[in-house]
């Protein structure tokens, strides 16, 4: 997931770069929400996986 989260900033950053705003800001949207997912995820493994070893 963070693979897709920098695939889609790398995008947006290229379309804003050849001025195409609205694509520039949709790509930067995606990437933002992705990481936002990816960095909940982690931090729940995180915690489940040092629940886990406590045991």
């Amino acid at each position: 997931m963070l693979r897709w989260s920098v695939i889609f900033f790398v995008i947006a950053i290229i379309a804003a770069i050849f001025g195409f705003g609205g694509i520039a800001e949709g790509a930067a949207d995606i990437a933002k929400i992705l990481f936002f997912i990816f960095l909940a995820l982690f931090v729940i493994a995180i915690l489940f996986g040092a629940s886990i070893f406590r045991r």
